[in-house]
């Protein structure tokens, strides 16, 4: 992939989805989206592309020509994939923009960039570890939980298991034991 020309920092980039595979013959991408609400992205003029754990100067700004939902995926035909090779090319790579060109979370919701790195205690005060990442399945987010010493945990990022999301104390609330 070419070096980025857009001046976003990838610190500043939230993921919102990931390329899944070509479609079609003229470099159409499917992606698979993260967000909750991919027609509102869906609509940006730009995107940056990038691997995961890239450095800032690998992420590429493009140009949107055309970004249709169909199912679950998205069908993106981007500036700088003009041929089916091209799209090819970039099956896995992450899809995003710069935090100040997303609206901001309505309350009770979250981008998963917010959430990654946060403290995870349950209802006892238990440190259980940061959240890692997440996965997403059709029922719901998964938390990715983990302290480097013991086995990551999952947990379901649903109301009955979350109780409280505290970003400004960068610290989640869980009703989940520590030894589950």
């Amino acid at each position: 992939m070419p070096e980025s020309t857009g001046s976003a920092v990838a610190s500043d980039i939230v993921v919102l989805g990931k390329i899944v595979g070509p479609y079609g013959l003229h470099g159409a991408v499917r992606v698979h989206p993260f967000a909750d609400d991919p027609k509102a992205w869906a609509r940006l003029q730009y995107w940056w592309i990038g691997r995961e754990g890239s450095p800032a100067r690998f992420w590429q700004k493009t140009r949107v020509i055309k970004c249709n939902i169909q199912g679950d995926t998205l069908i993106a035909n981007l500036e700088c994939l003009p041929d089916r090779n091209a799209s090819e090319a970039v099956h896995g790579v992450l899809v995003g923009v710069p935090r100040a060109e997303l609206p901001p979370a309505s309350q009770g919701e979250y981008y998963w960039a917010d959430l990654i790195g946060l403290d995870v205690f349950n209802t006892r005060d238990e440190l259980l570890g940061q959240i890692l990442g997440l996965i997403d399945t059709p029922a719901n987010a998964v938390l990715r939980v983990g302290d480097g010493l013991k086995p990551e945990q999952l947990l379901p990022f649903v109301a009955a298991v979350v109780v409280d999301v505290d970003r400004a104390a960068r610290k989640v609330c869980v009703d989940w034991e520590s030894d589950w």
